[in-house]
């Protein structure tokens, strides 16, 4: 029993690799994930003491477990054995299918990443790149809304800093889930905004044959069950960003979704409209240049980003600027959908027509959009576009909130940012620049809708 036994060598660094294996599955991941999820549950319930609407269990659930719950759901089932027949496959196959979709679609949720990483990068981000603005906020209204409710956030989309600015701004009340566009979906990106709750969604799934449907079943029954479990989520209305700087018509996908499925006499759904604006959008020249070709594709070069990057902290550094101007996030009035379906049809349609609504009352009025409004109505002097802003203001409808400030420091403000960025000429006089039209016009357009009457 104790008499050595000659073994070659390789068969001996087998045996301990299966070894190593072997402890690492049975005795050492299990407690480096009891030691993880124990500190999670920390960092949960020391969060939850503070947020207004706390962090909702479904949300914590493992991933696995969601995923295998959606794709076990009886109408995911009946999607599969539909998609199997119609394409001609092995229920197996599109059984695998769905659970890819599934798997591109579920967050990964981290209390950790975003509490503690994810919400302060936010706050960082958002106050070193603009002078961050709460415009209209009625706390009173917010306050009455049924602490049971599922919080959809509504917004316009300008910009990519729309998911920054609003995340750190509602840090305080709840975890915001967001639905991110193929854009993200490259690595270590996709990662990062898995763990902070978002999830992907394919815009072009409806060109998709076949698979499409099946795709759109299982999306549709995330966000149903999400929404189902309280989990508060932000949805953009217009699809994507905004090519002209104007509100889009809405497109009704992650709304219909939510309609469809809702339950008057289960948890109520309050849609939250938020307006966000900017004295400059990061992304707006590729914008403009995606609706001139028509071609809806703006992901810049790289070399372009670092450039934009290395100049914008070499200008900090120089003191030739500090943010790129305001941003600006106003809050409009509440939509319980329970209330407003007892009123009128419920439809989506009426649902999104009456959300974009409300979001357009509260887009906020910043100096760049104001004074180019004025210079494209004529006004080149100083002086002229002060008087032009004045007036503007002075005949605003009731139920839009005008700026604090006055005219003549609207005025100064824009121009030095539109100078600064070469989009105007001139010092005392402004100086048209031809090809520098659009951009004007971009910035014009996001407050064109207060005064269209």
């Amino acid at each position: 029993m104790t008499t050595p036994i000659p073994i070659p060598l390789w068969l001996l660094i087998l045996m301990v690799l299966f070894a190593a294996v072997t402890f690492a599955s049975h005795f050492l991941f299990p407690s480096v994930r009891w030691f993880f999820r124990r500190r999670a549950e920390r960092v949960v319930a020391r969060v939850n003491a503070r947020l207004t609407k706390p962090i909702e269990p479904f949300k914590l659930v493992r991933r696995y477990d969601t995923i295998q719950r959606l794709v076990y759901d009886p109408e995911v089932i009946k999607a599969i054995n539909d998609y199997a027949r119609s394409e001609g496959v092995r229920e197996d196959v599109a059984f695998e299918k769905a659970r890819r979709y599934a798997g591109e679609i579920v967050p990964s949720f981290s209390a950790t990443a975003y509490f503690s990483f994810g919400m302060r990068a936010a706050k960082w981000l958002s106050k070193f790149l603009y002078r961050l603005r709460v415009g209209q906020f009625n706390r009173a209204e917010y306050e009455a809304i049924d602490p049971d409710a599922t919080l959809i956030f509504v917004m316009n989309h300008r910009s990519n800093m729309d998911y920054v600015l609003v995340t750190h701004l509602v840090s305080r009340a709840s975890a915001l889930s967001y639905a991110v566009g193929e854009w993200a979906r490259v690595w270590p990106l996709s990662g990062m905004i898995k763990m902070l709750g978002g999830y992907f969604i394919r815009r072009k799934s409806r060109r998709q044959s076949g698979g499409g449907e099946l795709y759109r079943k299982v999306l549709a029954r995330y966000v149903q069950m999400a929404t189902q479990n309280g989990v508060t989520q932000a949805v953009f209305p217009e699809g994507g960003l905004s090519l002209t700087g104007a509100l889009a018509k809405p497109r009704l996908g992650i709304l219909s979704y939510i309609i469809d499925d809702f339950d008057p006499d289960g948890r109520d759904v309050v849609f939250v409209p938020v307006a966000l604006n900017y004295d400059r959008v990061l992304e707006d020249r590729f914008l403009i240049k995606a609706d001139q070709s028509g071609v809806r594709r703006f992901r810049p070069p790289f070399w372009t980003v670092v450039g934009g990057v290395c100049g914008y902290l070499w200008a900090r550094v120089c003191r030739k600027m500090t943010t790129f101007g305001t941003a600006n996030v106003s809050f409009g009035h509440p939509m319980s959908l329970r209330d407003y379906a007892q009123a009128h049809s419920g439809a989506a349609e009426d649902v999104g027509r009456e959300l974009m609504s409300r979001i357009a009352g509260v887009i906020p009025l910043l100096p760049v959009p104001l004074v180019s409004r004025a210079i494209l109505d004529g006004a080149l002097s100083e002086a002229d576009i002060a008087e032009h802003i004045d007036k503007t203001l002075s005949n605003l409808p009731e139920t839009v909130r005008p700026p604090r400030r006055t005219a003549q420091s609207i005025t100064e403000d824009g121009l030095a940012i539109l100078r600064r960025r070469k989009i105007i000429g001139g010092t005392d006089e402004v100086e048209l620049i031809e090809t520098e039209t659009p951009v004007l016009t971009y910035y014009a357009s996001s407050i064109a809708h207060h005064f269209e009457a």
